[in-house]
């Protein structure tokens, strides 16, 4: 589970290992001989509205951590704080035995690990791979066979939680892969997730993270409409909100878009051209399997408009705001 042991020699008739904290647990040493062993390297890939958090959560944690991000400047806040910014994923692999990325979607997560300067060229043997991007199952199991050709183990684990959630460590992991993996893996999650939950082989953690999203789309384009609809028809907007806000339709997602979009508050936590992307793939899932995702094509339709007239990079909340002035 961890990288390797540096030997005292004072014999105290215990051992000693970091935990993921970083703090030094003690067992029982038959052979008196102080063991330290210390903290997997990790490699962390992406810097947007996730990984930042996360690389805070790792540094803090006193990982030794490489950092790779395409806009170089992004990363020098972090590397002030410890961390080693490495010129290409391949690079950054190569110093860790935990490799994780966080990107925006297939294509960019296709990028990052293929390719002569891509980190599965710099993986070594044994390393274990970890994307918590937002991917497509096809993409999953394409990358996970290439893991495998390289000696290493892919887990799919994307997240459940944004930008705040990030920050704070509290995280939650749906994973796809071998469980002996994600024991390795797990001291490193543990730090930046209160949650990783073991959901099967590879691709598990990915479908259902885009059956959530895709869930949660749905109810931001029903939001959307239904607040349109009150402010089209003779209804008192904020009555009518109320209403709906204490009662069965309100789920926590409902109630916090609401409340950003009444507040005009669009600052991305979660970027509105990213759940359009979960929606596509999510009923491409659909189609693979024979089934008509006939909600989420309707939801896809609305945050397609919605990009259309600009707010793609805003909060998914914006989708309120966009369906209003159509």
């Amino acid at each position: 589970m961890y990288r390797g042991y540096s030997l005292q020699t004072k014999r105290s008739g215990k051992s000693y290992h970091r935990g993921a904290a970083g703090s030094l647990v003690s067992k029982s040493d038959p052979s008196g001989v102080n063991l330290i062993m210390e903290k997997q390297r990790v490699a962390l890939i992406g810097l947007g509205l996730m990984g930042e958090g996360m690389a805070a959560r790792l540094l803090a944690a006193k990982f030794p951590l490489t950092i790779y991000n395409r806009n170089r400047e992004k990363a020098a806040p972090f590397e002030k704080s410890g961390a080693v910014i490495a010129a290409s994923p391949r690079d950054a692999a190569a110093h860790a035995d935990v490799v994780l990325v966080i990107v925006s979607d297939d294509a960019a997560s296709r990028a990052i690990w293929l390719g002569e300067n891509g980190a599965l060229a710099g993986a070594a043997p044994g390393s274990v791979l970890v994307d918590s991007s937002t991917l497509s199952v096809t993409w999953v199991k394409e990358l996970a066979a290439a893991a495998v050709a390289r000696q290493c183990e892919l887990l799919d684990a994307p997240v459940l939680g944004s930008k705040p959630q990030a920050a704070a460590g509290e995280l939650r992991f749906l994973v796809g892969g071998s469980a002996p993996a994600l024991e390795r893996s797990r001291p490193v999650l543990a730090v930046m997730g209160k949650e990783a939950i073991h959901l099967g082989p590879t691709g598990s953690g990915a479908m259902l993270k885009l059956i959530n999203n895709f869930m949660c789309g749905v109810q931001a384009a029903s939001l959307a409409e239904a607040t349109a609809l009150i402010t089209r028809s003779d209804l008192d907007r904020e009555k009518a909100l109320g209403v709906l806000m204490s009662g069965a339709p309100a789920s926590p997602l409902v109630k916090t878009l609401n409340t950003r979009a009444s507040a005009g508050d669009f600052t991305p936590n979660f970027v509105l051209r990213l759940m359009a992307k979960d929606l596509k793939y999510a009923g491409e899932e659909g189609t693979q399997r024979h089934l008509k995702m006939q909600t989420a094509a309707a939801a896809l339709a609305v945050f397609q408009q919605a990009i259309a007239s600009g707010y793609g990079e805003m909060d998914f909340s914006a989708i309120v705001e966009s369906v209003q002035k159509a």
